[in-house]
């Protein structure tokens, strides 16, 4: 499930196209993929996303569902200054993948600050050198990003003049 934030409270972006935006690339992602989909959870809460109140209104609709965070290793390492992070660890286990620049020692290190943080899963997938603040600086410095994307978000992107 791809839960784009209405306000990210830890992560400004620079030339924000909006959330309605957001949740449409996210739309334009899993398009076609059943076992993934796009929620406007977020998008239709006023105020800041806060990981915490979203893992606990989808663990109140569906309480016998075991819930996952999937994160990179940049993200787990700043798990401690989330808005109630022992809270989202008592809501749904964390699964990290490894990160360029962040340490597995890091997250760990840190993870053992939070209460819950000892139950963390680690896992590999294969590293591929994209990110979203790629894909915008690239976007922006008008380069492409054809096969970075889905080409239905490159087109979407490029039919709005999102972030140049």
């Amino acid at each position: 499930m791809l839960i784009p934030a209405r306000v990210p409270p830890h992560k400004p972006v620079e030339d924000e196209p909006g959330v309605e935006h957001r949740l449409e690339l996210c739309r334009l992602v899993v398009q076609g993929d059943p076992r993934l989909e796009a929620s406007d959870l977020e998008v239709a809460r006023e105020g800041t996303s806060y990981t915490v109140d979203t893992l606990s209104e989808l663990h109140s609709n569906a309480p016998d569902n075991d819930l996952f965070l999937i994160v990179g290793g940049d993200i787990a390492a700043g798990l401690g200054e989330w808005h109630e992070p022992e809270r989202v660890l008592s809501l749904a286990t964390l699964a990290v993948a490894k990160r360029s620049g962040t340490s597995r020692a890091t997250v760990e290190s840190t993870l053992t600050q939070v209460r819950g943080g000892e139950c963390t899963t680690f896992f590999r997938m294969p590293r591929i050198g994209i990110s979203s603040t790629l894909v915008r600086e690239r976007v922006g410095a008008g380069l492409p990003i054809r096969y970075m994307v889905p080409e239905a978000v490159e087109g979407y992107i490029a039919d709005r003049g999102l972030y140049r």
